[in-house]
């Protein structure tokens, strides 16, 4: 018999926590489905400078631990999967089918599930992945100590990437197909005075080579055409992301760019799915607006419990 819920929240970043946090405070059974370590791409943020109520700052993980203990202690139930997964329209209740063959029952399902790191689909970029290349700093900058190090990207991600590596490694090197960086102007001002960092203006990671780690880049002037392979021990991928929609299986109306589209209340094209975060055709990313959208998604979820008339949606009240 499938697992049942009132709701189901698939993605445990800070739209997906406060959506749980905000559901169960109404005493409204929920469940929270989560593929990674729980807190989503905010958990490398190595500070998170503009989230109100840290003057001083915290870090992405201390701030997500803070959001889980707060969500367990109202009792939210999680659940853990791996990217195999599926979402079915059974008309009333909404099934959501998991890679171990579980299927699990709801009236409502919130999609907080984010976004994933853009892929190159250079040669070597599957293949030494943990073995030199890495998309997070925060996790992986120790092991680069006094090491050559690239950075690929020129936005505000790859800035403070490479900000936070100068920490450990010998020299950074930044790669940008622009001739300019896109990131915030206190990031441009930090990481153009930072000594350890040489920039690569024009240019593109064509291949990344090696033996059991990473050895080398090819990287090309894409205004003279030159080549060149640059020696370096490890290479941090930020171009971008894509969003977590796979599983929806064309149920709800997406964007050109496959990001969810929902009305003012955040509901999709498909009543009783609601869509939050980064996943949502929004026009910015960032943990504070993540956390509001997360709460407005569980309040329009418990208006539509209480517009079909599931009894748990009476059983308490959001503050």
């Amino acid at each position: 018999m499938p697992d049942q819920s009132s709701v189901l929240i698939v993605g445990g970043g800070p739209a997906g926590l406060t959506a749980g946090i905000y559901l169960c405070r109404a005493k409204i059974d929920a469940v929270l489905l989560d593929e990674q370590v729980t807190g989503g791409e905010a958990v490398y943020a190595p500070l998170i400078e503009n989230y109100p109520g840290f003057p001083e700052g915290i870090t992405g993980a201390e701030l997500m631990e803070r959001m889980k203990a707060q969500a367990d202690r109202f009792g939210l139930r999680t659940k853990t999967f791996s990217k195999a997964m599926g979402l079915e329209d059974g008309g009333q209740k909404k099934v959501v089918l998991l890679d171990s063959g579980e299927e699990l029952e709801a009236f409502a399902v919130i999609v907080a599930s984010g976004r994933s790191p853009q892929k190159l689909g250079i040669p070597g970029e599957e293949e030494f992945v943990g073995r030199g290349i890495s998309h997070c700093a925060t996790c992986d900058a120790p092991l680069f100590k006094d090491r050559i190090v690239m950075v690929v990207g020129g936005g505000d991600a790859a800035v403070e990437e490479a900000l936070h590596l100068t920490r450990f490694a010998g020299k950074v090197i930044i790669v940008h197909r622009r001739d300019e960086l896109r990131a915030a102007d206190y990031l441009k001002e930090r990481v153009l005075s930072e000594p350890k960092i040489e920039f690569l203006w024009n240019s593109h990671v064509e291949e990344i080579k090696g033996d059991q780690v990473v050895r080398s880049a090819v990287v090309k002037n894409e205004v003279t055409g030159e080549r060149k392979e640059i020696t370096l021990d490890g290479v941090f991928f930020k171009v971008g992301n894509v969003p977590n929609t796979g599983f929806l299986s064309g149920l709800v109306e997406l964007d050109e760019r496959n990001y969810v589209k929902t009305d003012e209340k955040l509901e999709t094209s498909l009543p009783g799915i609601f869509a939050a975060g980064d996943v949502r055709a929004n026009a910015f990313k960032q943990v504070i607006l993540a956390a509001a959208e997360g709460g407005l998604a569980a309040l329009s979820a418990q208006r539509y419990l209480e517009k079909i008339g599931h009894r748990q949606a009476y059983a308490g009240g959001a503050g």
